[in-house]
């Protein structure tokens, strides 16, 4: 039960960096953009008369990826106990 226990915290704690080092990212980013306006100018683009449709990923992937986490954690850390025995 502690190997079950172990792997969810442990899946929790790679999420939860995943998640934060993503903010910082696009935290650090979006506070050292510096338009450049004068040469935006040379670059003028027209708009399109296109849309374009992306798509998005479910929010059951990430309960997939906790899942996933958990028994790759799980199996590290049986196998890691096994070895010290």
């Amino acid at each position: 039960m502690k190997v079950v226990l172990l792997a969810f915290m442990s899946s929790i704690a790679v999420h939860v960096v995943y998640i934060v080092g993503m903010v910082l990212v696009g935290y650090i980013k979006t506070k050292n953009y510096k338009p450049d306006i004068a040469s935006a100018w040379d670059e003028v683009e027209t708009l399109r008369k296109e849309v374009v449709f992306v798509k998005v990923n479910s929010p059951f992937l990430y309960l997939f990826s906790f899942l996933g986490v958990a028994v790759i954690c799980g199996i590290i850390i049986f196998s890691y106990r096994n070895l010290l025995n």
